[in-house]
């Protein structure tokens, strides 16, 4: 089975802070990082949350402020329609793709107008009809996050994707969890596992654990897509920036997870590699005289030794040889030839 790359999603999100050169910094470290995306997220407050809404624990948490509404910490985390225009083209210019995730049906239309090809499904709008509907019927390659969902609800949301005319190939699932950081004790994931034999279509990792490992990991059980958030310094103010790799992390992941798809990349049968088989020889045993002995002596048990090189008889093979017969005086330690028995 040869593995193709997987596609890595520097998760910029809102650690912008509402700051444009700060986004522009963000997409150059995603760049220097060597991920694929960089991704945004695009919103407008009035449409995601109502002004009664409390922040999240982990927001809370986060952010450690005295003001608990989500409707005015997501105002203050908006980007202009120019943002994106100017985000787009900058990512153009460096050469990374450009992502959003869109929270409302009208983000993912104005997203769609902007020409992005990949359309990402957060974890919060799994259960959204309409909203799924409305990027389904967009024909685009769509990456499913299933933060807080059970297999039930993830199987709901691919059929209104389905329904509306999205075939299977063209979406992707990501198995996720929605607690910032994540602990790890609460990751599992084997799921993945679970989602690809239920689902049949391509399945992801979304990360929110601190470090690179479950990532890392999850791309060795099979993972075709990893997004994880990152920010340019985790003591930033912000809901996100605790949960997310800073710049040099980000490239150890990227790093890490290449060397993993190469690993794990080739027939996946059991055979040994073009670089292993000129060390065969000189690994392997092959059997040698354990003393020294005469012509016509019926060698026994102990008459054999296993030594270094393997060029002579295969130590597998030592009980075709007791009983056989001395045709030559040989020397201990000397290698065993067929020609030299009866």
């Amino acid at each position: 089975m040869i593995t193709k790359k997987v596609l890595i999603i520097a998760e910029a999100g809102v650690n912008h802070n509402g700051d444009f050169e700060l986004a522009l910094k963000l997409i150059d470290a995603a760049k220097e990082a060597g991920a694929d995306f960089v991704k945004f997220q695009t919103f407008k407050a009035e449409k995601l949350v109502s002004k009664n809404a409390k922040k999240a624990n982990y927001q809370r948490e986060n952010l450690k402020s005295e003001n608990d509404s989500q409707f005015d910490m997501l105002k203050k985390l908006e980007m202009s329609d120019e943002w994106h225009d100017k985000l787009i083209k900058y990512s153009n210019s460096v050469d990374i793709g450009f992502m959003s995730s869109g929270f409302d049906e009208d983000s993912n239309d104005f997203l769609e107008k902007l020409g992005v090809k990949i359309f990402k499904v957060p974890s919060g709008e799994i259960i959204n009809k309409r909203y799924l509907q409305n990027i389904g019927k967009k024909g685009k390659m769509v990456i499913l996050s299933t933060g807080m969902a059970d297999l039930v609800e993830v199987k709901d949301a691919m059929s209104v994707l389905v329904d509306v005319g999205l075939p299977k190939s063209k979406i992707i699932v990501l198995h996720c969890n929605t607690e910032y950081p994540t602990p790890l004790e609460d990751v599992n994931l084997l799921a993945m596992n679970h989602l690809r034999e239920e689902l049949g279509c391509e399945i992801g990792y979304s990360d929110h654990t601190n470090g690179i490992e479950v990532p890392v990991a999850a791309v060795a059980l099979g993972a075709s897509v990893i997004e994880k958030h990152f920010t340019l310094d985790r003591n930033m103010i912000g809901p996100d920036h605790i949960a997310s790799l800073e710049p040099k992390e980000l490239k150890q992941m990227v790093d890490a997870i290449r060397k993993v798809e190469i690993s794990i990349s080739g027939s996946g049968y059991k055979i040994p590699s073009a670089s292993e088989l000129k060390n065969k020889v000189s690994v392997r045993k092959s059997l040698h005289f354990a003393k020294d002995l005469k012509c016509g002596f019926k060698l026994l048990e102990n008459s054999f030794i296993s030594l270094r090189p393997g060029s002579g008889i295969s130590p597998m093979l030592i009980d075709e040889l007791v009983g056989r017969v001395l045709r030559v005086d040989v020397c201990s330690g000397q290698m065993i030839k067929w020609e030299d028995l009866l």
